[in-house]
This record gives C-alpha cells, structure tokens and sequence, in this order.
C-alpha cells in the first residue's frame, strides 16, 4: 500500500514512517521544504519522491495519507487528503482545537473516508501493563482509586530548533497539545471516561507552555493526576497506580522511542519494569512489553477490510475536549 507523509520532522521520521514501513507500507511521497528534511527524506527513502506541495503529493496514487506536519497545519492537510479520497493519520493532536478536531472527523464521514489520530502512547509498555494488570490480576492491588502519570525531564534551556518550545498555544506550540495528549488517552484508556477537575497550565521558560498539570475524575472513580514538564529538576516516576490492596510503580520512559531514535526498533522485546509495592514489600511483577507497530499493523488490516481503526473517534475527542478545557480553565 503506497503512503505519503505531510512533514519529516521528528515525529515523521522517528515514528511514523520506520513504523509504517514496518507494517508494510510503502512510502513512495514525502512532502518538506526544509532543506535538512528533504536529505533525511533522500537519504531515508531514497526512492520516495519529494514533493513541495498538497497537491505534487496527492498526485502519487496513494492509500494513506500521514499527517505529521506542524500542529496548526493538520486540518487543513488532513482536509486535502480527504478532498483526494485518501485514508489519513494524524499525529497528535489531531487539531488544536476540539471544534477543529470535531470537524474533522465530520468532514471525513461525510466524504466516507477513514481518519484516525496517532496516540502511540497507548502501547507503551506501562499502559499495556497496566490494563493487563487490571483485567488479569486486579487482586495485586484492589481497587484502583489514584493513577500518577508523568512525562518530566529537565531543560532549562529553550530549543531554538523546536517549534513545539517556540511557539505559542494559538500557534499549535506546548506541552498542553503535546504530552499531555498521550498522558490524557492513556489515562481514559485504561480508567474510562473523565472530567477535568484542575488545570495549571504555565510558561516557566517564557515561551510556550512548559509545565503542565491536570487532574481528571474518571466516571471509574479513579482520579488521574498527569504532570508534563520540560523543566522539572527531579523528574518523578513515570506510572504509578495506587490501589486499597497495594501500588504498581513503574519508573523509566518506555524504551520505544529510544530505539526509534537509534534505528534499533524491534516490536514486542522490550518492556518497562514494574514493581508492586505492598507497604514494606516490594517485588517485580511481568511487564507487558511496548509494541508500537501495533497502530500501523491495525491500520494495515483495516485498510485491506479487516478489523477496525486503531484509535476512536470518541477517544480521540475526549482528548480535545480536555485540552480546550484545560486551555481556559
């Protein structure tokens, strides 16, 4: 199946593409302006052709379209792909804003072509522990009542390269549509539907926002709190689960994107630790490993009529609807 991709930055060439080429895919179009880009592309895809508009890269007789452009550039790219009649991805988030993400969603059904968003965060390691954990084992530790999620590292500087650290929310820059996409699905994929309670959304740094708490009511009666910081001077540990009968915690980032980065990937052989926590007892527990390849492998099957889209529409606005709250909280 041929696929082509708006954008070749990180996300583009770390995620998506080495992923969707694992699945399967073909990536015979990639569409960049940026100089640097367009050698990654070159010399990634040497027989990918690179073009430098929509329209060059629709030409290309595609199956699926991959949006990984810049946050404020993905209706309107994922909206031409539609127009073309072109399934499409779309990294998260999939729109700024819940009303752009709702009109996606209703531009595409009513042009009867598939759409679905990138939160690859839902095959991490520490999520599929944790749902395993909670389906097969729930007596480990009881009831679930808190869930600590965090993405935290320390940069006190400012990446002048990074449009994320750059820009302003209004123009598709934070952490608030950044990790705090992939902290909010996991969240209500492993406790269910939530309403948010607190937002401190703030700009240590003095440029997008950098530092970023929420705190969601699952329906479950789970309370999430997800902290995303890019200067947190003692980062805390990735997962932890606190039940009436013990804890689960789980302390590094799940090695995945790692080995992207690395050129080293290999779906299925890694996993976070985890360990339980039962007051003065502690012990590791098995880990389910992290398989990305999962979102592109769903896609493929759907794509060839098997099986359904990875990530769900009713998800997927969730997530919008918390971030707009947070935004004006």
């Amino acid at each position: 199946m041929r696929v082509g991709i708006f954008g070749y930055g990180l996300a583009a060439r770390v995620f998506h593409a080495p992923l969707a080429k694992l699945a399967g895919f073909n990536i015979v179009a990639i569409q960049t302006g940026n100089p640097e880009r367009i050698a990654q592309a070159n010399s990634d895809f040497p027989n990918a052709a690179i073009c430098s508009s929509a329209e060059e890269l629709l030409s290309h007789n595609l199956d699926l379209v991959i949006v990984a452009s810049i946050n404020t550039a993905h209706e309107a790219n994922a909206k031409a792909a539609i127009d073309a009649g072109v399934a499409v991805v779309v990294d998260k988030p999939m729109a700024t804003t819940l009303a752009g993400t709702r009109e996606l969603f209703n531009y595409a059904e009513s042009k009867n072509v598939p759409i679905t968003v990138f939160f690859n965060r839902l095959w991490d390691s520490d999520t599929l522990t944790i749902k395993d954990l909670l389906t097969n084992n729930p007596e480990l530790i009881g009831k679930p009542f808190r869930f600590d999620g965090r993405f935290e590292r320390f940069r006190p500087d400012l990446n002048a390269q990074s449009w994320r650290e750059q820009l302003t929310p209004q123009q598709g820059g934070g952490l608030l549509l950044d990790l705090q996409s992939h902290l909010i699905s996991t969240a209500i994929d492993c406790f269910g539907p939530a309403q948010l309670k607190y937002a401190n959304v703030n700009s240590v740094r003095g440029a997008s926002d950098d530092d970023v708490l929420l705190v969601l009511e699952h329906d479950s009666g789970v309370v999430s709190s997800l902290a995303a910081s890019a200067i947190s001077g003692a980062p805390g540990p990735r997962v932890r689960l606190l039940g009436d009968k013990g804890a689960v915690l789980i302390q590094e980032l799940d090695p995945q994107e790692a080995l992207l980065r690395a050129g080293e990937y290999e779906s299925g052989n890694k996993a976070s630790k985890t360990i339980l926590i039962q007051g003065e007892k502690n012990q590791e527990i098995s880990s389910i490993p992290g398989n990305y390849l999962a979102f592109y492998e769903a896609v493929f099957n759907f794509l060839n009529g098997k099986g359904q889209l990875p990530v769900s529409k009713l998800l997927a606005l969730q997530v919008a609807e918390i971030i707009d709250q947070a935004r004006n909280f």
